[in-house]
């Protein structure tokens, strides 16, 4: 099933070449915190900081690594002209490279798995670069939209906001063990209650109570690979969290590509599913729309970080 995910993504490394500039990306070999999986950690800091820099997560497909993930979009050359800093992360799982979604360690909030040593790079980041801890986001696409969902719930104080391309809802993947395959999850078989997901998001955390960052999902109705109800189980999890209806409150079509309609949920725009009509799991990365969500392109006065609007708890 991984070798379908290989093929899938194939095409993003000649996809969005990177501009020619100055820095590069750079593999962080120095101790930067607690990493029981030896999780990979590489790093683009642009040559012209924010005075205090934002941090977007870029974490990798399946069969992907972190220079790929660089090399196929334009976030490192968005950091260079906004001045914030991308982490990619490379997953220690060399048989398929896809990251721990599964394990019970990795679903929870500083306990282990691929998901610990990610947060560890964001906390040695924000020391090192003074960075600013209310506007660190995360995106990816398949397993790394998976690994933005599981960032999302376990680290939920870490997170202003996430984006997720083609994955599947948080805890849809969880096993005995780590990397786990779940086909029952990927061929839309698990289906939960809203109830049901939400108690998973919030067991990510146990006991707390707080601020919840804000969610952006996308999915094409024909992907072959992590069925088209996952999208739907998903906006199930997220508006149960956020204490939202089933019934979104505007919807809009052809935004930002021809026939993708997008899906706002509450009165405070904290949840957005796009739903991509005829596409797979190939899908296209939207890092304008990403960029928007997260407000990277604010470089001074109100830009939105962590705390800011939303449910203040769930």
């Amino acid at each position: 099933m991984y070798s379908i995910l290989k093929s899938a993504f194939s095409w993003l490394l000649a996809a969005s070449p990177i501009i020619a500039q100055a820095a590069s990306l750079q593999k962080v070999t120095s101790d930067f915190g607690p990493n029981p999986r030896n999780v990979g950690f590489y790093i683009y800091v642009p040559d012209k900081l924010a005075a205090k820099p934002p941090i977007l997560v870029n974490p990798h497909w399946c069969h992907g690594d972190a220079r790929a993930c660089y090399s196929g979009s334009q976030y490192a050359t968005l950091a260079s002209k906004y001045g914030f800093i991308v982490i990619y992360p490379d997953s220690p799982n060399t048989a398929d490279k896809c990251w721990d979604v599964s394990s019970n360690a990795t679903l929870t909030h500083d306990a282990g798995g691929d998901s610990l040593g990610i947060a560890s790079m964001v906390r040695w980041t924000l020391d090192k670069y003074n960075g600013d801890r209310d506007r660190v986001f995360v995106t990816g696409v398949s397993s790394g939209a998976m690994m933005t969902s599981v960032l999302l719930g376990a680290y939920p104080d870490m997170f202003a906001a996430g984006s997720a391309f083609a994955g599947v809802p948080y805890g849809c993947f969880a096993a005995n063990g780590y990397g786990v395959w779940s086909d029952a999850c990927a061929t839309g078989k698990v289906k939960k209650t809203g109830a049901e997901w939400a108690a998973m998001v919030k067991a990510g955390y146990p006991g707390y109570t707080g601020w919840r960052p804000k969610v952006q999902i996308f999915h094409g109705t024909r992907d072959e690979v992590l069925n088209y109800v996952n999208f739907e189980e998903e906006v199930k999890e997220w508006t149960t969290v956020f204490g939202y209806g089933d019934t979104p409150t505007t919807t809009t079509a052809n935004t930002p590509v021809n026939g993708w309609t997008k899906y706002v949920y509450g009165n405070n725009n904290w949840l957005q599913a796009y739903s991509a009509a005829g596409v797979s799991h190939n899908i296209q990365n939207q890092e304008a729309t990403a960029m928007e969500w997260f407000d990277l392109a604010c470089t001074s006065g109100d830009c939105f970080k962590w705390g800011q609007g939303g449910p203040a708890k769930q």
